[in-house]
């Protein structure tokens, strides 16, 4: 059994168990969170729009952390400019526990 959820503007498939990293919530490390956007949910047959209208999915939060660093280097030949940053996105790391159909 799996479903498609939608949270911080991505999609994603998830089953039980899974573990995935999302976009950043304001949620503790170790509470629960409620995803009620589901978009799909499969057991053997998809089912989709109405029928899926009141289905969640319940995840519990493990970890806050932020993705390793990514280098943005910006460079125009000829002109002597060059800028170097770096930048390393938060996000948050669930586990899912019940799809809830």
């Amino acid at each position: 059994m799996y479903a498609i959820i939608a949270t911080g503007g991505k999609q994603y498939k998830v089953s039980e168990g899974d573990v995935i990293k999302i976009e950043k919530l304001e949620v503790e490390a170790g509470n629960s969170v409620t995803f009620d956007q589901v978009i799909a949910v499969s057991d053997g047959s998809l089912k989709v729009g109405a029928d899926v209208a009141k289905a969640t999915v319940t995840a519990t939060v493990m970890d806050q952390a932020r993705a390793r660093k990514v280098i943005v280097y910006k460079y125009k030949r000829k002109s002597g400019y060059h800028k170097k940053n770096g930048h390393r996105q938060a996000y948050t790391e669930v586990k899912i526990d019940k799809i809830n159909s």
